[in-house]
C-alpha cells in the first residue's frame, strides 16, 4: 500500500478474479504515486499476459505493451519522468487530483464528501502523506480496499458507488492528459493500460446494475 491511506487488515474471502482486479488497482496506485523502482519494473516485466478474450482485447494489448515498456525502461529514467510530469518544480504538467477534472460545480464539496466516506470505511490518510485524498492513486487504493471486503452483493455495491462517484468522472480525462503529454514515455503505456482497465471496470459495473 502506498503512503496515502491506512486501512484495517481485511480477512474476507475474495474470488480469484477479484484478487486480480485488486492487484491491478494496487499497481496503478503505486505507479501514479511515485516513479517505479527497479524491483517494480522487473515485476511488471515478468508478469503474465492477460488472455485476450472478446470483451477485453484492448486491456490485454495495453497490459502487453506495459510489460514490454517495463522491460525496456530504466528505473531512474522512469522516476525522473514521473516527477517531471506529475510533480514538477511549480505546477505539475498533469495533475493527478480527481477534483481537477470535475465540473466547477462539483469541485467544492468533493474533498469534504470523500473524507467523510473514507472515515466511515475506517480509512485515514497516512501521517507522512502530503497529497490530498482525491489523488488518483488514493482513489485506486480505496477500490483495492473495497474489493478486499469480499465478493457479496453489498460489497460489490459499495465498490460500484465509489467507482461511479470518484473514478468515472475523472479517469478518462486524466489518462488522456498523460497520454498526450510530450514528456511521457513509460507513463504513456501506464495511462493506456489504466484507461483500458477502468473501461472494463465501467462495463462490468454497468452489467451489475
Amino acid at each position: 500500500m502506498n503512503a496515502h491511506l491506512i486501512s484495517p487488515e481485511l480477512t474476507a474471502a475474495v474470488l480469484p478474479e477479484d484478487r486480480a482486479r485488486a492487484d491491478f488497482y494496487a499497481v496503478i496506485a503505486r505507479l501514479f504515486y511515485a516513479g517505479p523502482d527497479a524491483g517494480l519494473l522487473a515485476a511488471i516485466a515478468g508478469a503474465d499476459e492477460i488472455a485476450a478474450e472478446t470483451e477485453n482485447v484492448s486491456l490485454a494489448q495495453a497490459w502487453k505493451s506495459l510489460i514490454a515498456a517495463a522491460a525496456a525502461m530504466d528505473a531512474q529514467a522512469a522516476q525522473e519522468e514521473h516527477d517531471k510530469v506529475f510533480v514538477g518544480t511549480g505546477k505539475a504538467e498533469v495533475t493527478p487530483y480527481a477534483s481537477h477534472y470535475l465540473a466547477q460545480s462539483m469541485k467544492e464539496n468533493v474533498l469534504v464528501r470523500l473524507r467523510a466516506e473514507l472515515a466511515a470505511m475506517g480509512l485515514e490518510r497516512g501521517r507522512g502523506a502530503a497529497e490530498y485524498e482525491d489523488h488518483f492513486s488514493a482513489l485506486c487504493e480505496v477500490m483495492r480496499h473495497l474489493i478486499h471486503l469480499g465478493s457479496g452483493d453489498v460489497a460489490v455495491q459499495k465498490e460500484k458507488v465509489f467507482f461511479l462517484q470518484y473514478l468515472v468522472p475523472c479517469y478518462a480525462s486524466f489518462c488522456n492528459s498523460v497520454t498526450a503529454s510530450p514528456n511521457t514515455n513509460f507513463y504513456r503505456h501506464v495511462a493506456r493500460f489504466t484507461q483500458a482497465f477502468l473501461e472494463v471496470e465501467t462495463e462490468s459495473f454497468d452489467v451489475a446494475q
